[in-house]
């Protein structure tokens, strides 16, 4: 009988964006990237499109997009995030779908997921239907096609989900084995038979029977070799992961058997450190050996329907013993600090008050929303539903497009303003379901304090629509959750969410104070936020700079807007001192204008603050209030002359001290250990500086490589192995634009060999991938001139082999 293998891999992240900005504030403990996603796509979902085959030798000779060879899943709101920051691995998931329908007889190896991932059997019926329904939507728009199978969040299941999946036309879903109760043959007997305890076969699709009358197939993927994948060490070798899966073939079974495995996609390469090139090796291995045949999902249901028929456990999942207990109450299970013994005592009793907040926010809005939303919407659940669109274009034009749809007239624009909240109410209120806010292990976590964020969010839309206030109570059911940090929830809430709330005051504010540094046009994007400038002053005295102006706010999300007058001064450092309020009139903005600046060309800095007391009372900003990256970016530039004068400091007594070190090493004295912080710090200064320049010079970079390795010196390998593989991979981008270049070739040659010698881990995989396609288009050719006698094409051919040792890929 034929034997097929399918691999599956979830790939998703839990949402990080601010949800006030609508995008990832810097993470520093994502160094030296700026954010997990970031991160994360650099070990994993990059490295997935362009995995390497190693021969014998240890180098590379294939690059596949091993995307095109397994099922796949992304995260809405993960591709959402790829999209805009990661273009190119965007577009590259995209093209394996395509490539993966060629591959297996018409079907994409992409299926979609319920939009956020929200633990379905928790959610109340018309919020299935529109999670689902998104996640359609979604998919649709990425991948130009509609998607044959869905990912449940967390494989959490009950019949109600599979009927919105079968009413909405996906065919199928992947379960965990233990989420089978019993199965019969379709035909021949009407007794179904106990296959709990994960005794399900794994090898067959089966048929979920819905009350409703619809069906919808299901897969119970391979349990012990999808545990050992992700929690084990098959990931070590791809010869071994190719074993395992075809040991778990029978020569018993009479059907078409389909051995497929499911596990989070980050497993391969984040998780599992070169875990992408294990995967590339197995699905190579596979073929190449005709072990078996490697397909998707759909291809197979195409070919074997099912023959059994299944009950399943409802309220289960894949990642809770408990069924779905973990995202409403304290069961037990936790992210495995506590069985570590690192946190033995903590209690994630917490869960269930936190999920009863979230449940009084989100049953006050649905009332809310169902008697406010006629008003201004015709059918208010269909709007809803549609809503997606809007979240994948916030255009005006688009959302404009939208009201036409929907409208019950032509609204105002304070209509649209107050229907885009409400909306906007009901997306909060889903993504505050977020099944990572319960997943681990304490309150304050970053995860459960973003869900918080959401809800935070549809208190303050339900305060600006209908003027009640549900925060109170909402404090006062966290209350009831204890922190293994702090006294409880509210004090986390109080802690790490209240203080995180932006209004266009606060947006106002960041441009105002960000002005003195950095000049914007009249019109500029600050995040989902749109500051058009109608009058702005800039003056400086030595050190202090002054900015008056008045200035237009609006949320490009809601249409929130208002005119926003602002008066910063700049004392030098980090001392800034400003006033922001909505406008009140001309005359008010002329005397407070003219009052300050006058002010201000006399000197008179105390003068100065008691005016813009005077004029914006307790309405004061500082740096304190800009966005996380602008604020970043504004205490560098402060702390440019400091760290400045503090590296010329270094550099003088590295420099001074230089003789007398190497008199002491001569004599085999040990060098003061302040001399070796002095020479440190210059030495990775000078590092940094060198490989932050395209034109690199190679013989000062040995001399510095000499000094690391004479003294020895400490080097920050984490910085100095970012730079130095951003130098190597921004350089092989120039040589793929001009790749006959033999001095090129020499000098990047020369740089690695160099680099080499530090203790650095360099991530060339891009410099690899651009040498890769350069020998795939060029080199054949080259070859066969240079065989016909061409001197420069024979120096091009040598060159270039050599380039390709150092890179450790193989050209052929």
């Amino acid at each position: 009988m034929e034997r097929y293998i399918c691999i599956h891999g979830h790939f998703y992240q839990p949402p990080r964006e601010n949800p006030w900005l609508e995008a990832i504030e810097i993470q520093d403990s994502a160094y030296p990237y700026h954010d997990w996603n970031e991160r994360i796509n650099a070990e994993c979902y990059a490295r997935n499109t362009a995995s390497r085959i190693l021969g014998p030798d240890g180098r590379i000779i294939d690059i596949v997009n091993t995307y095109s060879k397994i099922s796949f899943n992304f995260g809405p709101t993960l591709l959402h995030w790829m999209e805009r920051h990661k273009p190119e691995v965007y577009q590259a998931i995209l093209e394996a779908d395509k490539i993966s329908i060629e591959r297996f007889s018409g079907h994409g190896s992409a299926i979609a997921q319920v939009y956020n991932h929200i633990i379905m059997p928790l959610a109340n019926k018309q919020d299935k239907y529109t999670h689902v329904l998104w996640g359609i939507k979604d998919f649709q728009k990425r991948f130009g096609r509609f998607p044959e199978g869905m990912w449940l969040p967390e494989t959490a299941v009950d019949i109600g989900t599979l009927e919105v999946l079968a009413e909405l036309g996906i065919q199928f879903t992947i379960l965990a084995p233990r989420q089978a109760k019993s199965v019969r043959k379709l035909r021949g007997t009407d007794v179904f038979c106990d296959v709990s305890g994960e005794k399900v076969d794994p090898t067959m699709p089966y048929l979920c029977s819905l009350p409703s009358g619809r069906t919808i197939t299901i897969f119970f993927y391979d349990g012990p070799i999808s545990k050992d994948i992700a929690f084990g060490d098959l990931l070590k070798s791809g010869v071994a992961l190719a074993n395992r899966l075809i040991s778990a073939f029978t020569d018993y079974r009479d059907w078409p058997q389909i051995v497929h495995i499911a596990t989070d996609g980050e497993t391969y390469g984040h998780h599992h450190r070169f875990g992408d090139m294990a995967l590339a090796y197995c699905l190579y291995h596979i073929e190449n050996k005709n072990l078996a045949k490697i397909t998707n999902y759909g291809e197979y249901l195409e070919k074997y329907h099912p023959t059994h028929e299944v009950e399943i456990f409802e309220n289960s999942s894949w990642s809770c013993i408990h069924g779905i207990e973990r995202w409403r109450d304290n069961c037990g299970c936790n992210s495995g600090m506590c069985i570590s013994g690192m946190n033995p005592e903590w209690t994630q009793a917490w869960r269930k008050p936190l999920r009863e907040a979230m449940d009084m926010v989100r049953d006050t809005l649905i009332p809310i929303y169902e008697e406010e939303a006629p008003k201004y919407l015709r059918g208010p659940r269909e709007a809803r539903n549609d809503y997606i669109d809007v979240i994948l274009d916030r255009s005006e034009e688009n959302i404009e497009g939208f009201f036409e749809r929907h409208a019950i007239k032509n609204l105002s624009r304070e209509e649209k303003n107050r229907a885009l909240k409400l909306l906007e109410a009901q997306r909060n209120a889903m993504l505050m379901y977020t099944s990572c806010g319960w997943f681990f292990d304490e309150i304050s976590g970053i995860e459960t304090t973003q869900v918080m964020q959401y809800a935070s969010k549809v208190i303050l839309n339900l305060e600006e629509l209908k003027g009640i206030s549900l925060e109170p109570e909402y404090l006062k059911l966290l209350e009831k959750a204890p922190s293994n940090v702090f006294e409880n929830g509210a004090q986390a809430y109080e802690i790490f969410v209240k203080p995180g709330r932006i209004d266009l005051l606060r947006v106002g504010a960041h441009y105002a104070v960000s002005s003195l540094f950095e000049e914007y046009p009249e019109k500029i994007g600050i995040y989902c936020y749109t500051v058009n400038n109608e009058k702005y002053t800039r003056i400086e005295a030595g050190k202090l700079k002054l900015a008056i102006g008045k200035s237009h706010v609006s949320s490009n999300i809601t249409w929130d807007e208002t005119l926003v007058s602002f008066a910063v001064l700049h004392l030098g450092d980090h001392n800034v001192n400003g006033g922001v309020r909505n406008f009140i009139s001309d005359e008010a903005f002329r005397n407070m204008h003219d009052e300050i600046k006058e002010t201000f060309d006399r000197g008179d800095v105390p003068e100065i603050i008691r005016l813009m007391d005077k004029h914006f009372g307790t309405n004061n900003y500082s740096l304190w209030h800009l966005f996380k990256d602008e604020q970043r970016k504004v205490l560098n530039q402060i702390l440019y002359s400091t760290l400045d004068n503090i590296e010329g400091s270094f550099r003088q007594i590295y420099e001074n001290t230089y003789p007398i070190k190497n008199f002491l090493q001569s004599l085999g004295i040990p060098v003061p250990k302040p001399f070796y912080v002095a020479a440190e710090y210059t030495v990775n200064y000078d590092l940094k500086r060198i490989l932050e320049n395209d034109e690199v010079n190679v013989e000062k970079l040995e001399n510095l490589i000499n000094e690391v390795k004479k003294w020895p010196l400490e080097i920050d390998k984490a910085a100095i192995g970012f730079v130095a593989s951003s130098w190597i991979n921004s350089i092989m981008s120039k040589l793929s634009q001009q790749p006959e270049d033999i001095e090129l070739i020499n000098k990047i040659e020369d740089v690695i060999k160099l680099l080499r010698q530090l203790p650095i881990e360099l991530d060339i995989w891009k410099a690899q991938n651009i040498y890769f396609t350069i020998g795939k288009n060029l080199y054949s050719i080259m070859r066969e001139r240079a065989e016909k006698g061409n001197n420069f094409v024979r120096k091009w051919v040598d060159v270039f082999r050599k380039l390709g040792y150092y890179l450790q890929v193989k050209v052929s």
